[in-house]
């Protein structure tokens, strides 16, 4: 897998489902070098106007501006710097963490990972595979219910991310058999990746 970005985005802590199927995957892996940024540990700002400006660049930051313009070019970096993204993206209400999408609001960004040209947007992100490990409570998977999977690989292709893997914990607060099932079928989807 060699150099790996790891996106925890959980709000559950030590209970958190997808944290624990990421360590799985880690574990049986053998990545190189893991750098593992949780969400919601350590939650990035929300962009807001001045926020949006800030990412255009320009001479005319506040430092307010300048500070997340420069964590806005670190996240980039860590995200160029490696081979795979493993993303945790457990569901709330239909849709991902807001603190994930904190983290893609800060690096989907005109000119630096993705630009647009005559013949439509191209992402400049590319070489690169991602995983994405979604939790869900309920059965949502190819499904109307299910947001996150098109969101997803919509957000991700857009930035040049075209090679990307969904692993699926469905039914986890459906009864502990239900639960128990999902949380098995996720870790062989997961073996299998990384055999």
């Amino acid at each position: 897998m060699g150099k790996t970005l790891i996106l925890k985005s959980s709000i559950l802590g030590e209970y958190s489902q997808s944290a624990k199927l990421i360590d799985y995957m880690i574990e049986r892996a053998g990545a190189e070098e893991v750098q593992i940024r949780d969400l919601a540990a350590e939650p990035l700002p929300m962009l807001d106007g001045a926020g949006a400006m800030a990412l255009r660049g320009g001479d005319r930051l506040s430092e307010e501006q300048q500070a997340l313009l420069a964590l806005s070019d670190s996240l980039v970096e860590e995200l160029k710097a490696a081979d795979t993204l493993i993303i945790a993206a457990p569901m709330y209400n239909f849709h991902i963490p807001v603190q994930l999408k904190a983290w893609i609001d800060l690096v989907c960004r005109a000119g630096v990972t993705f630009r647009y040209t005559e013949q439509g947007p191209e992402g400049l992100i590319t070489g690169k595979k991602a995983v994405v490990v979604t939790t869900r409570g309920g059965m949502h998977k190819d499904s109307p219910t299910d947001l996150i999977t098109p969101y997803l690989q919509t957000v991700l292709g857009f930035i040049g991310l075209r090679e990307v893997e969904f692993v699926y914990a469905e039914a986890l607060n459906m009864g502990a058999e239900a639960q128990q099932a999902g949380l098995d079928q996720a870790r062989q989807s997961l073996a299998a990746l990384v055999a």
